[in-house]
């Protein structure tokens, strides 16, 4: 019995990293085409396209939240490939954003705070120690 057990929990994972992963490459590949999209269409230096995705990432991800939160069919599937998935790979600033909220939400204002400046302020530096680094 334990390992038909053992059986289901592995397909039920197996299946659960198939909609993660077919969601974040649709995410990924939406992405990259607006952003490429935007860059050919829209002269500007500013980094509109990416600007644009974190944006709508942020608020699709708020409106499957929603939905979630709201009704039955909006399965454990379905977040993860809508909302893990697509939303992850469409961008981590929609990630981000989600879980700000839930900090905010369950009232804790100082976790929010930290996460929210340590994470601007030390992706930055990251990214400024990765480029310096390794230039």
């Amino acid at each position: 019995m334990n390992q038909t057990i053992h059986e289901l929990e592995k397909r039920v994972y197996m299946k659960s990293l198939l909609f993660v992963g077919l969601g974040g490459g649709l995410g990924s590949i939406l992405r990259y085409l607006i952003s490429l999209f935007v860059g050919r269409h829209v002269p500007v230096v500013f980094p509109l396209g990416t600007f644009l995705v974190n944006c709508s990432g942020c608020f699709l991800i708020g409106v499957f939240y929603a939905y979630a939160s709201k009704y039955s069919w909006f399965t454990g599937d379905m977040r993860l490939l809508l909302i893990t998935g697509i939303c992850g790979g469409y961008t981590t600033f929609s990630t981000f954003s989600y879980d700000g909220i839930f900090l905010l939400k369950s009232g804790s204002y100082f976790a929010f705070l930290v996460y929210v400046l340590g994470t601007m302020i030390l992706g930055l530096l990251a990214t400024f120690a990765g480029v310096t680094l390794f230039k």
